[in-house]
C-alpha cells in the first residue's frame, strides 16, 4: 500500500537527528529555520515544478513559470511570517532550449522576486540528452521579522480559522499569475498573535488538514462562510473546488478569538479580505457544517504529490 505525502513527510521527521537549537524547525512546516549562533537565524525552502504537472508549456509562457516557480517559494515564505532574502534557481532544460528561452524565464523570475526584495543571486543549468520535460526548482532563504516564525502546529483549541483571499479554481489561470500574501503575513503578524498558519497550495481540506495533524487538533468549518472565487463558482462543484482544487496560494491561519476581533477591527478594508471559516475544535478530525446545518466529516482530498 503507497504512502500519502503527509505519511512519507511524517517518517522523514522520525528519522531526523536535528538538534533543536541548532535547527528550531525542521521537517515538516513550510521552511526550515537553522540557527546561525548569536547572529540569529536564517529559513530556507524549496520547490521543485514540472511540466505537465504544475504548468504546461504548451499554454504557459517561460515568464508565466518562472514567475510561478519564484512565487510559490516566496509563498512558503508567508506561510511563517518571513521575509524573503536570496533565492538560487536550478533548471532541466528539453531540446532545443538555449538562450532566448532562459531569458524570458530570468524575466519571470525576477519580476515575482523584485516586487519582495528577495534576489537571484545563482543556480544551475543542466541539459537533457533526449526528450524529457522542463522542470525548474527554486530555493529560497528567509529571515525573522521582530516575531518568531509561525509554524502549522500551534492552533489551539477555541482559535478561529481564517483565509485570506477567495478560494478555487486556480487551475483557470489564477496558478500562474497569484500574488504571494507576504506583505499581509507580516501586516497580520504585526497586529495580533498567529497560533499556526500554512499557505494553501494543495487545497483548503488537506492544508487544515496539515494543521489539525500538527497541531492534534480538530476543526470545524462552515460552508457557508468559505470565500469561493468567481473562478471556483464557475466549476460543476463550487464548494468542492475550494475545498479540494489547491494552487490558490491564499493563507490558512488560526488565532484566538480576541486576537481575531482585534484583527477584524485593524485591518484595513481595502486590502485582501479576511474570513473566518470556522473554529479549532478538541475532536482531532475536521468537520463541516453544510448550508442546511448538517456537520459532515471532512476530508483531505486535495492534492498528493504521491497519489496525483
Amino acid at each position: 500500500m503507497s504512502s500519502s505525502e503527509d505519511e512519507i513527510t511524517e517518517w522523514f521527521a522520525r528519522k531526523s537527528r536535528l538538534s533543536a537549537s541548532d535547527f528550531p524547525i525542521g521537517v515538516g512546516d513550510d521552511m526550515a529555520q537553522i540557527q546561525l549562533g548569536k547572529e540569529g537565524s536564517v529559513l530556507v525552502t524549496t520547490d521543485m515544478l514540472l511540466d505537465g504537472v504544475h504548468f504546461d508549456l504548451r499554454t504557459a509562457t517561460l515568464k508565466q513559470v518562472g514567475y510561478k516557480a519564484m512565487a510559490v517559494s516566496l509563498s512558503d515564505c508567508a506561510a511563517m511570517a518571513t521575509v524573503p532574502v536570496a533565492a538560487v534557481v536550478s533548471v532541466a532544460l528539453p531540446e532545443g532550449f538555449g538562450e532566448e528561452e532562459l531569458k524570458q524565464l530570468h524575466s519571470g523570475i525576477t519580476l515575482a522576486g523584485d516586487k519582495f526584495g528577495c534576489w537571484l543571486v545563482g543556480g544551475d543549468i543542466t541539459s537533457w540528452k533526449d526528450k524529457k520535460p522542463f522542470a525548474i526548482s527554486v530555493a529560497m532563504l528567509s529571515k525573522p521579522a521582530g516575531n518568531e516564525p509561525v509554524r502549522r502546529s500551534g492552533a489551539k483549541v477555541g482559535d478561529n480559522i481564517c483565509v485570506t483571499g477567495s478560494l478555487g479554481g486556480a487551475g483557470r489561470g489564477k496558478h500562474l499569475e497569484f500574488e504571494p500574501r507576504v506583505e499581509e503575513a507580516m501586516e497580520i503578524a504585526q497586529i495580533v498573535t498567529i497560533n499556526a498558519m500554512i499557505d494553501i497550495s494543495d487545497g483548503l481540506s488537506s492544508d487544515l488538514s496539515r494543521i489539525c495533524r500538527q497541531s492534534k487538533v480538530g476543526a470545524i468549518i462552515n460552508a457557508e462562510q468559505i470565500p469561493i472565487s468567481d473562478a471556483g463558482r464557475k466549476s460543476d462543484e463550487p464548494l468542492s473546488s475550494a475545498l479540494n482544487d489547491g494552487e490558490d496560494f491564499e493563507l490558512l491561519f488560526t488565532l484566538s478569538e480576541r486576537e481575531a476581533e482585534s484583527l477584524v477591527k485593524q485591518w484595513d478594508p481595502g486590502l485582501i479580505p479576511i474570513t473566518q471559516i470556522g473554529t479549532i475544535i478538541d475532536t482531532k478530525k475536521m468537520q463541516i457544517k453544510m448550508p442546511d446545518g448538517e456537520i459532515n466529516d471532512l476530508e483531505a482530498r486535495g492534492y498528493d504529490h504521491l497519489k496525483n
